[in-house]
């Protein structure tokens, strides 16, 4: 068993997300209690949760936390009367239980199992083959955290370009990643290349104009016009600075040149 990742009953300064994880059927795991070698067992957590383990027979661990199941284990083997103060420790292989779903902008969407415990985002984005080009550059993760409904925001770039674990987080089983279509604006009129394009992080309305072409010989750059809608969703018309930042669903149009 390979990558295997300790966690004991004993030992609460251990990482909390491992304590976290609820055992799924298909992970593989490896039991030990201190001092005791004869009860050390490595099994798979079968479809039923029930696992069968030496003086106490069987013990249902499915769908409990690493934590749980070292309790539920420890709490049998001392009321047996088997073991005084048993120190349970479970320790985690592969994980094949768990599934996170990544939806959305992305090249192969679907449902991906959790390799261990500690899997991030970008682990996920990369089984699903990466965001299309016509995917946003932020990701949303929904889940459960503690009985609790979670949702967190994630910067898809950031993660690539910092490769900083501590801004990832971990992922649990049940999971959703979704990457949204990315915003887009509207340029027509005399532009070369009329039609939608998207919007990167701090365009303006130059570059926005560059995406599209740029002006034709019968167009012109100071003869903007930009249909926007503001806070309250009414539709403005505005002439717009070169400098002044794009927005989604801005609408671009490039008007004849007067000379």
């Amino acid at each position: 068993m390979t990558a295997l990742l300790v966690l004991s009953a004993s030992l609460p300064s251990m990482a909390q997300n491992v304590s976290d994880y609820r055992l799924g059927a298909g992970d593989d795991i490896r039991i030990q209690v201190f001092q005791n070698p004869d009860l050390a067992v490595e099994t798979r957590v079968p479809d039923t949760g029930v696992i069968s383990y030496p003086l106490i027979g069987k013990v249902n661990i499915g769908g409990l936390s690493v934590t749980a199941a070292q309790k539920a284990i420890a709490d049998a083997l001392q009321q047996g009367k088997f073991v005084k103060n048993p120190q349970v420790t479970i320790t985690l292989g592969q994980i094949r239980g768990s599934q996170v779903s990544v939806l959305g902008q992305v090249n192969r969407p679907g449902r991906f199992p959790l390799e261990n415990y500690s899997a991030r985002p970008s682990d996920m984005l990369a089984a699903a083959g990466g965001v299309t080009p016509t995917g946003d550059d932020v990701a949303i993760v929904i889940g459960v955290r503690n009985g609790k409904e979670f949702r967190e925001t994630i910067d898809i770039p950031g993660l690539f370009i910092t490769m900083d674990p501590t801004k990832q987080i971990t992922l649990q089983d049940g999971d959703t990643i979704y990457v949204n279509r990315a915003p887009v604006f509207y340029i027509y009129g005399e532009a070369q290349r009329p039609g939608p394009y998207r919007i990167e992080r701090g365009m303006t309305i130059m570059q926005a104009l560059a995406q599209g072409g740029g002006p034709t010989p019968r167009g012109s750059e100071t003869r903007l016009r930009l249909t926007r809608k503001n806070a309250k969703g009414v539709v403005e018309d505005i002439t717009p600075k070169l400098t002044d930042p794009i927005q989604s669903d801005d609408v671009i149009y490039v008007r004849e040149s007067l000379f």
